[in-house]
Parts: structure tokens; C-alpha cells; sequence
């Protein structure tokens, strides 16, 4: 039962995400806060993993909650719930873009669901902010924490290396490598 769970609820956020892997963690989040499969913390330190590793983002979080609630068979799972849709429709597209790219209709779907995505990605970046900045929720004492100020100064000084236009890869291992230094002070 809980391998057809694990399908049903990544071919659900695999159908209905648009935008890609940062899109779909709000689905991904209400599907597995939902179904408890891990809490909240746990998901956004996955969330970090499959963003540092190779591979597609919606893939490696996928795999990780199918590992994590039915081992290997729940990972092919959720693999294969979250890039179905995707898989079946990008073959229908391929076949057809060139017949109807300058439909009204694709080119209105295109227009809508352009700024959907934007909302969906921003509403990601918000509530991964406020788990990792304000974990117990916005208080005034949080400011005195140390692991608060430790958070900080790592994401200022990742933003002024993505600023800066260092290469991504640099920023993620630079960035890991001050989180190691900070854990140990």
C-alpha cells in the first residue's frame, strides 16, 4: 500500500508542477508533512542535499522520500510517479511544437503559467527562509542564537559570491565548507 501512496502523491506533484524542481517543493512539502513521512527540518536538509548533488532536483528528492519510506522499491516509486506526466507529455510536445507553436491558446498558456511558476518558486524560497532563519517560528530572541548568526553569514556571503558570478559549484563548496568550519566554532 504505501508503495502505490509513494506513486500516487509524486505522479500528483509531477502532473500538476510546473516550473521544474523549485516549483514543486511546495507540493512536495504538503505531500510529505501530509503523509508524515518526515519532518519539516529533515525535508529542508534534503532539500539542501538534492540541491548540492548531480542530477534533477524533483529526482533526488523523490528517490530520497522513496528510500526513506520503502527502501528501493519505494524509490523507483516515487522516481517514476514524479517524471511520468512529465515524460509522457514532453514526447507529445516534441511531436507537435512545431505544428502549434503559434497558437493562441499555447502561446496564453505559456503567458499564465510563467508568473504561476514564479509564485511557486518564491513561495519555496520563503518558507525554506523561515525554516532555516526562524525555526521555532519569528522571535526576538532568535537573534541572539548563534546557529542563527552562523545561518546569516553564510547565505550573505553566498549571495555576494552569486553576485560576484562565482561559478555555482564554487558557491555550494564554498558555502559547505564555511558550514564545516562554523560547526566546529
Amino acid at each position: 500500500m504505501i508503495y502505490l501512496k509513494l506513486f500516487l502523491s509524486f505522479l500528483k506533484i509531477g502532473t500538476f508542477t510546473f516550473g521544474g524542481g523549485y516549483a514543486m517543493i511546495p507540493l512536495i512539502q504538503e505531500e510529505v508533512l501530509n503523509n508524515c513521512w518526515m519532518s519539516l527540518e529533515e525535508l529542508i536538509d534534503f532539500i539542501a542535499i538534492s540541491e548540492s548533488t548531480p542530477g534533477p532536483f524533483a529526482i533526488n528528492i523523490a528517490t530520497f522520500v522513496g528510500t526513506t519510506m520503502g527502501g528501493l522499491f519505494g524509490a523507483i516509486c516515487t522516481t517514476l510517479g514524479v517524471v511520468f506526466t512529465s515524460f509522457v507529455l514532453i514526447l507529445i510536445v516534441a511531436k507537435n511544437y512545431d505544428k502549434y507553436k503559434n497558437s493562441k491558446v499555447v502561446k496564453g498558456l505559456m503567458t499564465g503559467l510563467k508568473p504561476a511558476v514564479i509564485g511557486l518558486i518564491l513561495s519555496a524560497v520563503i518558507s525554506t527562509f523561515l525554516t532555516v532563519f526562524f525555526p521555532e517560528g519569528i522571535l526576538l530572541n532568535v537573534f541572539t542564537n548563534v546557529s542563527f548568526w552562523k545561518s546569516m553569514f553564510i547565505f550573505v556571503i553566498s549571495l555576494v559570491l552569486v553576485f560576484k558570478k562565482l561559478h555555482p559549484i564554487k558557491v555550494i563548496l564554498s558555502s559547505a565548507f564555511l558550514g564545516i568550519i562554523l560547526g566546529f566554532i
